[in-house]
C-alpha cells in the first residue's frame, strides 16, 4: 500500500497560507537577500555595481531589473499579501524605493501627482504643492534615509563633492534638486527641494477660461505677437509668467528663425513649436558671458530669454533689441513693473558697468510692453495684473509708461485705457492687417 503523506496532502489540497511579516521586515530580507547576492558573484561585480547605480539614478529599464527580482523574491518567501504604505503603488515598488528608490518621494513622481511643481522634505517632513498649497504628507523619512537618497542624487553628478552644505543638480525627467543641509540647517532640519517645470500648452483662450487674462483679449495678444512687439512678463514666482510666454510663442510664425537662452531647461519649445527653426541654449551667466557676441552676430529673427536673472543676459536682450531685433520676449522677476526699465538696467550695471539712468533709458527704449502677473490668495489662481506701453518721450528724452490695462481685485475684472503711442503705431505699419485688429480692440 502506498504511503500516505499528511503534510503532502494538506499542501496540495489546501490554500497555501502565508508568511505572516511586517513590511519594515520584508524590506530588510530583500535588502539582504540583494546584498548576499552581490557579494557571492564576484565574477560579475562591476556589472551588477552598475545596474545598481543605474537603478538608483532612476534608469528605467535598471529600476524594471529591481522590481522584477523583488516580486520573484517576495513569490518565494511568500509574502505577497504584506500590507505596504498606501503612497507606493505596489509592494514590489514599495520595498524598492524604500531600500533603494525615493522612499515616501515615489508618490510625487507617479501619476496622481505630476501636475504638482514643487515637493519638499524638511527634516523627516515630506510636503507636496497641491491645490495651489503646501500640503503635508503622512510618510516620514529618517535621516539616515535622507543621506543615502542625497548620495544617490550625487550620482548623476559624480564631479559633486558630498561634503558640500549646498548641492544643485538635475534628475533624469528633468525636474531640479536643490539640496541644504550641515552647516546650512538646524541640526535635523535639512532641506531637500524638488521643482518640476510645469509648462501647460495653454492657448489665450484657454487662459480667458481659467480667468488669468481678461476676456476678449485673446485676439488682441494674437495681434501683438503678428505685429512682432518686444515684450516682457514680470511678476514674483509661481505667477503665470512662463506659462504666458509659452503661449504667446506658440503663436509666433513657424517659419521665423529664433535663439531661446534658459538657465534650466524649463520651456520645451521643441514640442511646443515642432516644426520652428528655434535654438535652444542652456547657459549661465559665465557660459553666456563667452557666447553673447555670437548671440549679437546671429541672424535670427528674435530672441527668447527665459528667466531674465542677471545682468549679462539682459544686457545681451537690450543690445540684441537696440540693432532691431523685434519679437523679443523675457521674462523677469519684480514686483513694481513701473520700476522695470531702472530694476533691468540696476542688473546690467552691475554687471557690465556704466550709468544707471542711461542704461534705463535704453531699456526703455528697447520694449514696448510691459505685462504684470501676480498670483492670487489660492496659489493656483493667476492674473495679469497690469499692461503697460513702455518707451521714452521724444522731447524731453524721460521714460514713458503708459497703463492700459488694470485688473480690479476687489471686482475681479480688468479696465482697459485706450492708447497706442505713435512708435508703436509706426512698428505696426509693417503688419497693417494685425495692427488694424489690434486697434480695434
Amino acid at each position: 500500500m502506498e504511503k500516505f503523506y499528511l503534510e503532502s496532502y494538506l499542501a496540495e489540497k489546501l490554500p497555501q497560507t502565508r508568511n505572516s511579516i511586517g513590511f519594515s521586515e520584508l524590506c530588510a530580507r530583500i535588502g539582504a537577500e540583494f546584498q548576499k547576492e552581490w557579494e557571492e558573484d564576484r565574477r560579475n561585480a562591476d556589472k551588477i555595481l552598475g545596474i545598481q547605480k543605474r537603478a538608483i539614478i532612476g534608469y528605467e529599464k535598471e529600476v524594471s531589473y529591481f522590481k522584477n527580482k523583488i516580486a520573484g523574491l517576495i513569490r518565494k518567501i511568500k509574502a505577497e499579501k504584506t500590507e505596504f504604505p498606501a503612497w507606493h503603488e505596489s509592494l514590489e515598488a514599495a520595498v524598492y524605493h524604500e531600500n533603494w528608490g525615493l522612499a515616501g518621494m515615489a508618490e510625487w513622481f507617479a501619476g496622481g501627482h505630476l501636475e504638482s511643481s514643487s515637493a519638499k522634505i524638511i527634516g523627516d517632513r515630506i510636503y507636496f504643492l497641491e491645490d495651489g498649497a503646501m500640503r503635508l504628507k503622512p510618510q516620514r523619512i529618517h535621516a539616515d534615509r535622507r543621506e543615502q537618497m542625497v548620495r544617490a542624487f550625487l550620482l548623476l553628478t559624480p564631479d559633486e563633492r558630498l561634503d558640500k552644505d549646498f548641492h544643485e543638480i538635475y534628475m533624469l525627467d528633468g525636474s531640479r534638486v536643490t539640496i541644504f543641509r550641515g552647516g546650512m540647517t538646524k541640526p535635523g532640519q535639512d532641506v531637500i527641494i524638488f521643482r518640476r517645470y510645469i509648462i501647460p500648452s495653454y492657448s489665450f483662450a484657454e487662459q480667458t477660461l481659467r480667468g488669468t487674462i481678461p476676456p476678449g483679449a485673446a485676439a488682441l495678444f494674437r495681434s501683438m505677437v503678428r505685429v512682432g512687439y518686444n515684450v516682457a512678463f514680470c511678476g514674483p514666482v509661481r505667477s503665470a509668467k512662463t506659462t504666458f510666454l509659452s503661449t504667446w510663442q506658440s503663436c509666433e510664425d513657424s517659419s521665423l528663425e529664433g535663439v531661446m537662452v534658459e538657465t534650466d531647461p524649463e520651456i520645451p519649445l521643441h514640442r511646443l513649436m515642432p516644426e520652428a527653426p528655434i535654438i535652444q541654449v542652456l547657459a549661465d551667466q559665465e557660459r553666456l558671458r563667452n557666447i553673447s557676441k555670437n548671440l549679437l552676430r546671429s541672424d535670427a529673427d528674435y530672441f527668447v530669454l527665459a528667466e531674465a536673472r542677471d545682468g549679462i543676459a539682459l544686457d545681451t536682450a537690450v543690445r540684441m533689441a537696440r540693432k532691431g531685433t523685434r519679437r523679443m520676449k523675457i521674462t523677469f522677476h519684480t514686483r513694481d513693473p513701473l520700476a522695470f526699465s531702472h530694476d533691468v538696467a540696476v542688473e546690467i550695471v552691475r554687471s557690465m558697468g556704466g550709468e544707471l539712468e542711461e542704461t534705463a533709458r535704453r531699456v526703455a527704449g528697447s520694449f514696448d510692453y510691459v505685462f504684470h502677473f501676480i498670483q492670487l490668495k489660492k496659489k493656483n489662481q493667476k492674473r495679469l495684473r497690469g499692461i503697460y506701453e513702455l518707451g521714452i518721450d521724444a522731447e524731453t528724452r524721460q521714460i514713458r509708461m503708459t497703463e492700459i490695462c488694470r485688473y480690479l481685485h476687489g471686482e475681479d475684472r480688468w479696465r482697459w485705457t485706450c492708447h497706442i503711442g505713435a512708435d508703436k503705431r509706426e512698428a505696426g505699419k509693417r503688419t497693417r492687417k494685425r495692427f488694424a485688429i489690434l486697434k480695434r480692440r
